[in-house]
């Protein structure tokens, strides 16, 4: 997770092994996500169905086949629409490019890379004592600004410079392993898995408008962090619960530092008390392994089934369009041009993304266009990855909590951007 410089870009090492091992895998790679989902989806309904004996001996592969039904569906849902793009049959509208083939081609080969290496890695992350020692040390930062505790600042890392994805991940294994409430999880998951830089590039230059990039991705951090202290403390996020995942509640002592020693000390003690009871080679491997399988198995299906049916709808519906209407007032009382162009692309985001910025391409107005390529990255909830994959993780959040999470989000930054985009041009 370490920032380095490579190929005149600042990245982290997991971010160029994952981009290396799908340069490397390369055409393959459809084909081992499409073979990864189908197998998923079979077993699961063999699990659902037969109910077979082994599943009792062997709780991991229980707790990640013998799922509830409506999860059992949405498998079932990704391997036909998978299937169906792999091949190139059935309706257009599932396998087009900018639907089934989106997801298969774009985002599940990057996935796929991501959860091996940030699956095999994490145990390096959570096992070892980084997470005490840091956060013991910017809970004085973290807990007064945005009521969490010092480690979310390090999810929060890993997905700014890597990948949202890899701060899900760290996220959820948080929260299961008792290290974040109800809230915190669902605040840090909605809130702190925010875009790479890497991507943010990519967003700019979709919109012609890179030699902004520097303003472009300082307008970004101030609209999210904005969004990051006011949006926890509005419901949905603000009901969730102080409690752990198995429903015992948070000690307000928690993180209170022992009277008679410094904050650095006992953060070192806390990391060092960590990594004594850190378990050998094979435990680590084994833990990285079960983490890739988990994520792997349990996730790629979820996003190849929302992330298409929310394409879908995108592309082949005018609901985003209507949903946009409500918008246009307050993007002319914001004085931004083309507010009827500007207002069809906002609630298109939820959706997936990156479809706002290919959009607003053809958009005159360059101010206009840095507004939408910003609001696009700071509304962070986009279903044809990190609303799928917090939904597919343990994260206590539904899909009408992140809908109404992604609108805040967006009343939020709007505002922010506007103002920075007034300054700017």
């Amino acid at each position: 997770m370490t920032p380095i410089s490579y190929q005149d870009a600042i990245t982290i090492p997991i971010a160029i092994v994952s981009k290396g091992l799908q340069s490397l895998l390369g055409d393959a790679l459809t084909g081992i996500v499409t073979f990864i989902v189908v197998i998923t989806a079979i077993a699961t309904l063999i699990c659902k169905l037969l109910k077979p004996n082994v599943l009792k001996q062997h709780h991991f592969i229980n707790a990640l086949l013998n799922v509830n039904p409506m999860w059992a569906i949405v498998r079932i849902i990704g391997a036909v629409f998978i299937v169906l793009t792999y091949m190139g049959i059935g309706p257009e509208a599932i396998r087009s490019g900018n639907t089934g083939a989106l997801v298969l081609n774009d985002l599940l080969p990057v996935l796929f890379c991501v959860f091996i290496f940030a699956g095999m890695l994490l145990p390096l992350l959570l096992n070892f004592g980084l997470l005490e020692l840091f956060g013991t040390l910017l809970t004085k930062i973290m807990r007064p600004v945005f009521n969490l505790p010092g480690r979310s600042a390090i999810d929060c890392m890993a997905s700014w410079l890597g990948d949202g994805s890899v701060g899900i991940l760290m996220t959820s294994k948080q929260y299961e392993a008792r290290l974040y409430t109800q809230r915190e999880a669902a605040v840090i998951g909605t809130t702190f898995s925010a875009v790479s830089i890497t991507f943010s590039l990519v967003v700019i230059s979709q919109v012609k408008l890179e030699h902004l990039f520097a303003p472009f991705y300082l307008t970004v951090c101030l609209a999210g962090i904005v969004a990051a202290v006011i949006v926890p403390k509005l419901p949905p996020l603000s009901w969730k619960k102080d409690h752990y995942i198995d429903d015992t509640p948070r000690h307000p002592d928690d993180e209170v530092v022992p009277h008679g020693k410094g904050v650095f000390a006992w953060s070192f003690e806390q990391a060092m008390a960590k990594a004594a009871h850190a378990q050998g080679v094979s435990h680590t491997l084994k833990d990285g392994l079960k983490n890739v399988i988990d994520m792997v198995f349990g996730v790629l299906p979820v996003v190849m089934a929302i992330g298409t049916i929310a394409l879908m709808i995108a592309e082949y519906t005018p609901l985003f369009d209507y949903l946009g209407m409500p918008f246009i007032p307050l993007l002319e009382l914001l004085q931004i041009p083309e507010a009827g162009e500007a207002s069809k692309t906002i609630m298109v985001g939820f959706a997936d993304m990156f479809i706002p910025s290919i959009l607003a391409s053809s958009i005159e107005s360059d101010m206009t266009r840095f507004i939408i390529a910003a609001l696009s990255v700071t509304q962070l909830i986009y279903m044809s990855e990190v609303g799928a994959l917090l939904i597919g993780s343990k994260i206590p959040v539904n899909i009408v909590e992140l809908f109404v999470v992604f609108i805040l989000r967006t009343l939020v930054t709007l505002p922010v951007i506007a103002g920075v985009a007034h300054l700017i041009f």
